[in-house]
């Protein structure tokens, strides 16, 4: 599917100005299964970043996405925290990606959604929407966070959500967010980065009692669909940047 290829461009970390692609980019989006207003939207939020430097793209993006974890792009990071169920899951999913040919560089993370998108365009569309409706309360509360902060990064994450096909309640994930503190703000970001206390000397003895005394994690079960299917590989209007 090549509007998956495009959202993920849009998502990731700009690297070009996308002012040369504006034909290929319609093209794909006028022949997208969207909804008219899914596609007035992402065509809005391309024609916000005409003419845009590329430095003033990337501090846009980083603005939105690289203060706070409630507009992260790593999908397990809202469902497993930085527990270690994390891991297994990412190991899991890591599985999928080489079952279909795709590798990865060593610092990406499976769970990062431009990578997922791209390995998704190459499952079929049916494929493809099952796996979106996995993730699609994750797609959801990340939609309907951004717009809360007035931020048009919404209109991929809106686009996503309804190529899933689903039938969720936006208007209850808007009400659960809405009572939400921002994460991203200075005073939040001192909070999250203040070094916790470090006890030394404790009951249970030497610095492993600070340990012994955390709580576990509880663990959040998120499926995965596992399609034994051969993926198309099809290659799209879109260019790949990892396929």
């Amino acid at each position: 599917m090549d509007i998956l290829r495009l959202i993920s461009l849009l998502l990731d970390y700009p690297e070009q100005t996308l002012d040369g692609e504006l034909p290929a980019l319609s093209a794909v989006i006028d022949d997208s299964p969207l909804s008219s207003d899914a596609r007035r939207g992402l065509w809005r939020f391309i024609q916000a970043r005409q003419g845009l430097d590329l430095l003033d793209l990337q501090a846009d993006y980083e603005e939105v996405f690289g203060r706070g974890r409630a507009h992260s792009l790593w999908l397990f990071e809202h469902v497993h925290g930085e527990s270690r169920d994390r891991g297994q899951a990412m190991v899991d999913l890591l599985d999928n990606y080489r079952r279909a040919g795709l590798e990865l560089a060593h610092n990406e993370l499976p769970d990062y959604l431009p990578l997922f998108l791209e390995f998704l365009a190459t499952q079929g569309e049916d494929n493809a929407r099952a796996w979106l409706q996995d993730v699609a309360y994750i797609l959801a509360l990340v939609q309907c966070r951004l717009e809360k902060i007035g931020s048009d990064f919404a209109a991929p994450l809106a686009a996503l959500v309804e190529l899933a096909g689903t039938r969720l309640d936006l208007g209850e994930v808007r009400h659960r967010v809405a009572d939400e503190a921002r994460d991203d703000t200075p005073e939040a970001l001192d909070q999250a980065w203040e070094e916790e206390e470090i006890l030394f000397g404790s009951a249970g003895g030497g610095c492993d009692s600070a340990t012994d005394n955390r709580k576990p994690e509880p663990a959040v079960p998120l499926h995965w669909v596992d399609f034994s299917t051969t993926p198309d590989g099809a290659q799209g209007a879109v260019p790949s940047k990892r396929l």
